[in-house]
């Protein structure tokens, strides 16, 4: 029985799932996005969030507690140099994943997984659709008014001289 046992074994010894998940982790870091099984992307997210969250604090208590998860050094300065300055200001919620389809080979649900911050689609989107509404709302409020003004003004000078 499997009571309150929360954790996805994805089939795998305890040492062969901890080396898979440092691996797709380090993939992670250095590509900001993967693709992998919709299984394996969910035990992802729960491994790497709260590495991310060290990441945040650059301190050489946190740079050796994350070198003990992911054995990478080359990892672990891309994490508190690049991705640190990024999701600085973050509370959680560093990654996503969105569901790709099935593989032709085995039909296993694929998904992609990747970081928040560096995902220049949606970041530039949001962006450019509220400056252009702001301008739009500004500039038709400041015409209407002015040419209502001016038009009323001259009509009540001309009808009394």
């Amino acid at each position: 029985m499997r009571h309150g046992d929360k954790i996805n074994n994805l089939g795998r010894k305890t040492a062969h799932r901890h080396s898979l998940l440092t691996n797709l982790a380090i993939s992670l870091i250095e590509h900001k996005r993967i693709f992998t099984t919709l299984a394996k992307a969910k035990a992802l997210r729960l491994f790497v969030e709260p590495i991310i969250t060290k990441g945040k604090t650059d301190s050489q208590h946190n740079r050796r507690t994350v070198y003990s998860y992911l054995q990478n050094k080359e990892a672990v300065t891309t994490l508190f140099k690049e991705i640190a300055e990024k999701v600085g200001d973050r509370k959680g919620g560093y990654t996503r994943i969105i569901k790709t389809g099935n593989r032709q080979g085995d039909a296993a649900e694929m998904a992609m997984i990747e970081l928040v911050d560096f995902n220049e689609i949606y970041t530039n989107s949001k962006s450019g659709g509220a400056e252009k509404k702001a301008k739009t709302t500004r500039r038709s409020r400041a015409k209407k008014s002015s040419a209502k003004t001016e038009g009323t003004t001259d009509a009540t000078s001309e009808e009394n001289s």
